[in-house]
């Protein structure tokens, strides 16, 4: 039972942060511009941490916990539920927006507005490559990981860690907006882009593959460089000893 509550846990808290995250981009992303949207996603997490935090952990975001359970701090188990939730939680939200966004005659439905998704190429405001999309994900998921690895390690820092991170999620955003949109969650790129291929639009869903592997890359690349610094740690502590 308590398992079930964690996955059901972070499927909430994947549904907020790709409904109003991807849901600020589409509808007021003009209004409110990279700043406004990465705000909207780092406030999401800001605002899950404390509600499911002291639950599941909030993790919300299938790379960080592949860093956590590369870090050894969850199960095999944990970390396939987790997914699980995750997914599940994004496709409703995309699914639930969509549905908001082709009710509203002034905005002209998913087609006009999109649904937040990320993408490369013709799909990215600077026409970033591939290769150059799949290296921006892998650093800013690392980045993003790093921190929170590092943030919840400790206990006299954990008790603000939802702040940290929401914050860096902001910050992140901040480059990675006009590059792909900024994915470093594979759970908040796959429902989009499964709910603009149901309305016939399937260049999102034809490229989200990116979006889930170098996430994923960012966060092992993440997990070893913490080790390695743990290990460093250790040893200048039994030299110094």
């Amino acid at each position: 039972m308590d398992s079930i509550k964690k996955y059901a846990a972070e499927a909430l808290g994947t549904f907020v942060l790709t409904f109003f995250g991807c849901g600020s981009a589409a509808i007021a992303g003009d209004a409110l511009g990279t700043l406004g949207i990465a705000f909207a996603f780092g406030l999401s997490i800001v605002a899950m941490a404390f509600a499911i935090g002291n639950v599941s952990g909030c993790h919300i975001n299938p790379a960080v916990t592949f860093g956590l359970y590369a870090d050894k701090r969850i199960s095999l188990k944990d970390l396939f539920g987790y997914w699980v939730g995750q997914f599940v939680g994004g496709i409703v939200a995309a699914f639930l927006l969509m549905f908001i966004i082709n009710s509203c005659a002034d905005l002209g439905g998913v087609a006009a507005t999109g649904l937040g998704c990320n993408g490369f190429g013709e799909a990215s405001s600077t026409g970033i490559s591939m290769i150059g999309a799949f290296v921006v994900e892998v650093v800013l998921t690392a980045v993003f990981v790093l921190t929170i690895l590092g943030v919840t390690a400790d206990g006299k820092t954990s008790h603000f860690a939802g702040i940290v991170i929401g914050l860096t999620l902001a910050f992140v955003h901040i480059m990675g907006i006009p590059l792909t949109g900024t994915s470093v969650n594979p759970a908040r790129s796959f429902g989009p882009a499964l709910a603009m291929a149901t309305q016939g639009n399937t260049l999102a869903l034809d490229q989200v593959w990116v979006f889930i592997f170098a996430p994923l890359v960012g966060a092992g690349i993440a997990a070893a460089i913490f080790a390695a610094f743990k290990k460093w740690l250790i040893f200048n502590l039994s030299e110094t000893l």
